[in-house]
């Protein structure tokens, strides 16, 4: 089992910046991919970022590319998301997730409490 408490979001204005931390506990950290989802009120959930297991390779969805950064600390179990030059539709509860197996896509074994980002005008 992984545990993922998520730290950070809240209200930000356009244009302004947000940084999401996710803490894992547990299982050996640097054995899984992690990424970034998220979910707004009427959509379904939509992948935002990954990033692989050894930090080496991460993969951005395109309505955030060169936006956001995704990072890690093996060394502090924790995954980051960066979040820059937010919009209007960045708004949304984010997941972080840990996978064992697949990256950047596929299944998600362990997910994080969720937080709310809210981006105003």
């Amino acid at each position: 089992q992984v545990r993922l408490v998520q730290t950070g979001g809240g209200l930000v204005q356009t244009g302004g910046s947000l940084r999401l931390s996710c803490a894992a506990s547990g299982r050996t950290f640097s054995n899984y991919h992690m990424a970034w989802f998220r979910r707004s009120p009427g959509k379904e959930r939509e992948y935002v970022a990954a990033i692989s297991s050894s930090g080496d390779s991460t993969w951005y969805a395109d309505a955030v590319k060169g936006r956001f950064t995704i990072s890690r600390d093996n060394a502090q179990n924790t995954v980051e998301l960066q979040m820059n030059s937010l919009k209007l539709e960045d708004s949304a509860v984010y997941y972080c997730a840990a996978s064992e197996n697949y990256y950047p896509f596929g299944q998600y074994d362990f997910w994080g409490q969720g937080t709310q980002v809210t981006v105003s005008s």
